[in-house]
């Protein structure tokens, strides 16, 4: 199944960039939504005192036939909740469904880059609002107790890119930080294309950093210390690359 095969969900759901009067899309504005019928302040809440399985992959694309729907049987056997997905590679922005899962996603008019979100059908049903800030951040809100959980999917720019594309990354996580409000728990998740190294650094890096710091890995030190931001992968072993 292709995107153009799969069905294509659309309701009168709320998104985030319905009141913002400049969204940022690198393409002209358009967007589907998912959950017909419910609004945010209607949909059903995730209790945050519950174990939430959630994770991120590069797929490198899903623009090849077969590749959303092994996408979603690793998913099911990883028994994920909300699984980030970064280099789609599809165009414009909107929303689908293939069996119990649910997928947002954000791109351009060409097939690169991009990036979505997939959510089982547990999780869908929580999801509030969602706005696609350009093809490397899209934003989604689930309503949650005690508080709301805001998901930002990133795929930030590779080695090739320079500084100028760099620094417009970091100002889109800005912005979709902006769709949220200061008491929902904020993951920002995906491929940064950084490295962090091993040494501990106050509370943003932890013992199990990977590589050697460079200047992309220094710029995303930096937007954490900016935000509060812990990065989480490396507080625990990772595998040595």
């Amino acid at each position: 199944m292709n995107q153009n095969q799969t069905e294509t969900l659309v309701n009168n759901v709320k998104a985030f960039c319905d009141s913002n009067p400049n969204p940022s899309f690198g393409r002209d504005s358009h967007m589907q939504q998912v959950a017909p019928g419910r609004h945010p302040a209607t949909a059903r809440k995730i209790k945050t005192d519950r174990t939430s399985k959630i994770a991120t992959s590069n797929v490198r694309t899903l623009h090849q036939k077969g590749k959303l729907e092994n996408v979603v049987k690793e998913m099911e056997r990883m028994k994920l909740n909300t699984l980030g997905l970064a280099e789609v590679r599809w165009t414009a922005a909107g929303s689908m469904k293939l069996n119990s899962k649910t997928v947002i996603y954000s791109g351009v008019d060409t097939h690169e880059r991009g990036v979505g979100i997939l959510f089982n059908i547990t999780t869908a049903k929580s999801l509030g609002s969602w706005c696609p800030i350009s093809d490397t951040v899209v934003v989604a809100k689930l309503v949650a107790k005690p508080f709301n959980l805001g998901i930002i999917q990133v795929y930030a720019p590779t080695s090739d890119s320079d500084h100028v594309e760099v620094e417009k990354f970091y100002e889109e996580i800005e912005k979709a930080k902006g769709y949220l409000k200061p008491q929902d728990i904020i993951i920002v998740m995906g491929d940064f294309n950084a490295k962090v190294a091993h040494e501990r650094g106050e509370d943003v890096v932890g013992p199990s950093g990977i590589g050697t710091v460079k200047e992309r890995g220094s710029r995303l030190i930096e937007c954490c210390q900016v935000n509060d931001f812990t990065i989480t992968n490396t507080w625990y072993q990772n595998h040595r690359r």
